[in-house]
């Protein structure tokens, strides 16, 4: 099992350590609920090291990216990051991912932990034009500082204005001292925030300065329990649960980052498959009855037919309700339309509702 640059620093603060792609990652420190509340009202940091970073440099750096993935790329400027997937050739996706556009000619992608191995191999099989590929994820640290009082927190590290960085947008500068260091605003918990970064040797020196600068806004160490309860609340993906090998873009709801004004992998039949129609979709639930929806639960009409299945589900912290999401037929999909979820051999009733569940 594999550590990130920070582990000790996690074990040293008592986290709770739990196996996670691979990695030994601090699941919670002081526990989900609470963590979860400080990155919706002030300020967390969750090290997210284990993270996947490709480096693609070239003259056919963009059309290799354009070739492989869903989303159209050439929309991108310096600076500039974009959401995108990795469709198969089977319909399925192989993964999603982030790219960022440093330049005309060097793109730096940011894949998930689980997949590195499969998304490098994936990307090689079409590099078929020279493009230089480095795999940078072993000697990367990310860290993603979440919450509305991140900029706040994080402002005394550094001369970029955080406060005025626009989503989904990046710039490399000086951190902590660093210098080089890239600085984003994507986020996966809908709190904002930002993600940094930088060379593992930089690990400790970052971290204790992140700490140091926050320590007027009550900054705190979050783990990966809450970062899932945070994503789930704003109906965000999570590869391996609501999204993988088997489930095309188009039935995960993600139609708005695959653009068929360009060819990529199984275009073609994606195209078809959104004309068409798709015969299931992943839809948005929550619980009208008490019961707690959990991954692979069954999903059933009110004469227990099997209609679907739970891919992700949690109590919501901020909602104070359970929530889930999940693949159902497509007629049973729209907003408000009553359904039922196999706990323990009860159907307990749940209704669909629009993502996000947050607001």
């Amino acid at each position: 099992m594999k550590n990130t640059a920070l582990t000790d620093k996690h074990i040293s603060l008592g986290a709770k350590m739990v196996p996670f792609a691979g990695y030994n990652m601090p699941v919670q420190y002081e526990g989900i609920n609470a963590e979860h509340a400080i990155v919706r009202g002030g300020v967390g940091v969750f090290d997210v090291s284990h993270m996947g970073e490709f480096i693609l440099k070239g003259e056919n750096a963009l059309d290799l990216i354009q070739r492989v993935t869903s989303n159209d790329a050439s929309k991108l400027y310096d600076g500039k990051v974009q959401y995108s997937c990795l469709p198969n050739e089977d319909g399925g996706i192989v993964d999603d991912l982030l790219v960022y556009r440093i330049d005309e000619k060097t793109y730096m992608l940011v894949v998930n932990a689980s997949n590195i191995d499969k998304d490098w191999n994936w990307i090689q099989k079409y590099n078929d034009k020279g493009v230089e590929m480095h795999n940078i994820s072993d000697k990367t640290s990310l860290l993603a500082i979440q919450g509305p009082k991140a900029a706040e927190a994080l402002q005394s590290l550094t001369e970029v204005d955080l406060a005025s960085m626009e989503y989904y947008n990046f710039v490399k500068g000086t951190f902590a001292g660093i210098e080089n260091v890239v600085i984003s605003a994507t986020g996966y918990t809908g709190a904002g925030g930002f993600e940094i970064y930088f060379d593992n040797e930089h690990a400790d020196v970052i971290w204790d300065a992140i700490f140091e600068a926050g320590k007027p806004f009550n900054i705190k160490p979050i783990g990966l329990g809450a970062r899932d309860t945070l994503r789930l609340e704003m109906g965000f993906c999570l590869y391996g649960n609501d999204i993988d090998d088997a489930t095309s873009p188009i039935e995960a709801g993600l139609g708005w980052i695959t653009k068929f004004s360009k060819k990529f992998t199984n275009s073609e039949s994606l195209l078809a498959q959104k004309e068409a129609g798709v015969a299931r979709k992943l839809i948005g639930f929550e619980m009208v009855d008490r019961g707690i929806p959990r991954h692979d639960y069954e999903i059933v009409d009110i004469d227990g037919k099997v209609t679907g299945r739970v891919t992700s589900g949690t109590q919501s912290p901020s909602l104070q309700k359970a929530i889930g999401m999940g693949y159902i037929d497509k007629a049973l999909a729209k907003e408000g339309t009553e359904i039922y979820i196999n706990i323990r051999n009860n159907k307990i009733k749940a209704k669909v509702v629009k993502f996000p569940f947050y607001k």
